[in-house]
């Protein structure tokens, strides 16, 4: 199944977009996955600006390059997170942050996560990616101790802000697709469950598959895709490494990437645990034909040698294909 490899330009957004696209159609990818912020896709100007989108389609198209997905995963974050912070001022539009008054700032973000499907809609897109933030992320060590009506009321928290975003969504046609990540509403298996619970299992809710974040928790991403296949909207291309010696924790000892004392790290597509070939194998199996995105993370290496080498090997990979016959059809006797 030849699916578009697309490259995902969150990591890159320090350089302008044109050379984003330049650098891109030199390695050979069919497409991007525009983040929205630097200046590669800005929510606010599509809506406002009549002659932002044909511009961006335009310079799209001029490097032979098309776009299936924009991701939203920094305004997402402060939907439902608690606290809001210092850390999401960082990573905010000022317009988002505003006075800083952490209701007003989700507020703010839930509005712009709304515009945000309005945009992709008129960009030609049905697919927003993002994070949704977590009001009980901090709850995880589970000490003090949770009473279970504190994680219950989390997930109603975000039924509650998330519902609304999604009746925009639907009226857009656009689908939310979430990334399965800590610190977010969704974090391994039986979270994404829950997640799906809380908000009636509407199809404007699905996930974006990125098994880098599955690795470091000992979840299997493969048995993953199949028995979430209705829900796979997009799938991100990262990898992760475990370091578990005796001394790396498995929680990162507030350690900065690619420090040699962490319990697991990113590193490039090809370079860690993720069992690459099986993903493909199973993304045959569920019948999903959309974009395979990769994001480049990685402490160690070059982004520029980096995001052509994870391509090279993504489309070796995507040349697995079931054959048109089945490989034991030879043994029959009978002759039609």
């Amino acid at each position: 199944m030849q699916r578009p490899i697309t490259l995902f330009t969150g990591q890159w957004a320090d350089l302008p977009f044109v050379e984003m696209c330049e650098l891109a159609e030199s390695w050979g990818y069919d497409g991007l996955e525009i983040a929205c912020w630097g200046d590669h896709f800005e929510v606010d100007k599509a809506l406002n600006d009549d002659s932002y989108i044909p511009k961006r389609l335009e310079l799209l198209e001029s490097h032979n390059l098309k776009v299936f997905a924009i991701s939203n995963h920094l305004v997402g974050q402060a939907v439902c997170d608690n606290p809001i912070d210092e850390r999401h001022k960082n990573i905010l539009p000022a317009r988002i942050w505003g006075d800083g008054d952490p209701e007003g700032v989700r507020r703010r973000a839930a509005e712009e996560l709304k515009d945000t499907a309005r945009a992709a809609r008129r960009l030609g897109v049905n697919t927003v990616i993002g994070f949704t933030g977590s009001s009980i992320w901090h709850l995880v060590a589970m000490f003090p101790p949770v009473p279970p009506q504190m994680v219950e009321r989390g997930y109603a928290d975000f039924a509650a802000r998330f519902n609304p975003i999604l009746d925009v969504f639907d009226e857009e046609g656009v689908r939310f697709a979430h990334e399965v990540h800590p610190s977010e509403i969704a974090y391994d298996y039986w979270t994404t469950v829950a997640a799906l619970d809380a908000v009636g299992h509407r199809p404007a809710f699905g996930l974006n598959f990125d098994p880098s974040h599955f690795m470091w928790q000992d979840l299997d991403p493969v048995g993953f895709l199949w028995d979430f296949r209705d829900r796979i909207y997009h799938v991100d291309c990262k990898e992760s490494k475990r370091q578990l010696n005796g001394r790396n924790g498995r929680l990162g000892s507030h350690l900065p990437w690619g420090d040699p004392r962490r319990g697991w790290d990113f590193v490039s597509t090809g370079h860690g645990d993720v069992p690459w070939e099986a993903v493909v194998r199973m993304l045959n199996a569920i019948g999903y034909d959309g974009p395979i995105s990769i994001e480049w993370e990685d402490a160690g290496m070059d982004r520029l040698i980096g995001a052509p080498e994870a391509l090279e090997l993504i489309r070796r990979l995507s040349k697995i294909n079931p054959p048109e016959a089945s490989f034991d059809a030879a043994f029959s006797s009978r002759s039609d």
